[in-house]
């Protein structure tokens, strides 16, 4: 199984549909982790999972959703609610309370993958304005049996990092 995780596109809309068009057909779940800037029934979000970022101003954006993803349920927020710049704890709470064993978000801009007391966090970093790097990010979440695996890709799609690779959840 395979999801693709894009955040903080902030106003792009043709980037968003490229990269849809690139993995849609290759995924089971796309997620959109918010600070989309568009509204919620806009052509380049259709399909995805999303959430509202700070700065998305539609109402009908839910704060915080829960999926699906094989035998796994995935906590997307912004993380905006949770302080995600300063400590990932707070989503981690949220992510045990609903019992979340992967929690995708956004926020910070910055890219990065790590397990915390068996849970995944990822932060797929922005597609428009990165930080702590130069490439416009965007991840892909591949689930084998137990494993999983994040790759983070370059707008154009080029593979740039795995920064989590073969993580063993319980």
């Amino acid at each position: 199984m395979k999801a693709l995780i894009v955040s903080d596109s902030h106003g792009f809309t043709n980037e968003v549909n490229m990269i849809k068009e690139r993995h849609q057909k290759q995924v089971n779940l796309m997620i959109h982790c918010g600070d989309s800037e568009l509204e919620y029934t806009s052509e380049p979000l259709k399909g995805f999972s999303k959430v509202r970022g700070n700065c998305d101003f539609d109402r009908n954006f839910p704060e915080d959703i829960t999926e699906s993803f094989g035998n796994r349920t995935v906590f997307v927020t912004h993380g905006h609610l949770y302080n995600c710049k300063m400590t990932l704890l707070n989503l981690k709470y949220r992510a045990e309370e609903l019992g979340a064993t992967i929690v995708c978000f956004g926020h910070s801009h910055v890219a990065g993958a790590e397990v915390i007391d068996g849970i995944l966090f990822i932060n797929p970093g922005s597609i428009r304005l990165p930080r702590m790097r130069k490439e416009r990010t965007y991840a892909i979440l591949e689930m084998n049996d137990n494993s999983l695996k994040v790759d983070f890709f370059e707008l154009d799609g080029t593979l740039i990092d795995t920064l989590a690779a073969d993580f063993k959840l319980e």
